[in-house]
């Protein structure tokens, strides 16, 4: 079943059985944000608060007034042969974008809006242990180097441990031995 945040998402997958949440990340937008600042401002810090204004407004919800602010500004541009490319571009992307803008409905519901923790964590657990050259890692053995490496960089490394050599004391000596040994007084 599809999980529309916004009411064109639910006509964009057909029922599949599985839960799906389109966002776009919020880093992406914004960097298409600054590409029309640069074409809209000629200075930085004017830059910098258009760009501090829109991303709000579209955390807002207002993607679509910003769409038509940027349509307007892009004809008014085109009329005076001024066209410019970041304004297109961010135009394009964000009307493209629309329906999977609704971050004010994400964030409501506590879903993420930005992947770059996600991206980064997995570059470091996975990518930075697993991928090197002539490196062969089997399904089990690429588990437990990554469930290993997420516990120390956790810093659960001690509590892990101690968790570790209770399970194999279990395993290796009291589920053996339990009921064999009468104690002696």
């Amino acid at each position: 079943m599809v999980r529309p945040i916004s009411p064109c998402l639910a006509a964009t997958y057909p029922a599949s059985g599985v839960d799906v949440t389109i966002v776009i990340d919020i880093v992406h937008v914004i960097e298409y944000c600054w590409r029309a600042a640069e074409d809209l401002h000629r200075s930085h810090p004017a830059r910098a608060n258009w760009v501090q204004a829109t991303v709000r407004a579209i955390l807002d919800g207002h993607s679509a007034r910003i769409v038509a602010e940027l349509r307007a500004e892009h004809a008014a541009r085109a009329r005076t042969r001024q066209r410019k490319d970041g304004i297109a571009r961010t135009l394009a992307y964000l009307d493209a974008k629309q329906p999977y803008l609704a971050y004010h409905i994400a964030l409501a519901l506590g879903f993420p809006i930005a992947t770059g923790v996600i991206e980064g964590c997995c570059r470091f657990l996975v990518r930075d242990r697993l991928d090197l050259t002539g490196a062969r890692w089997s399904l089990t053995g690429a588990e437990a180097v990554l469930a290993l490496r997420a516990v120390l960089a956790n810093d659960d490394m001690d509590a892990y441990w101690a968790f570790h050599l209770e399970r194999e004391y279990e395993r290796t000596h009291a589920s053996r031995y339990q009921g064999q040994l009468d104690l002696a007084a």
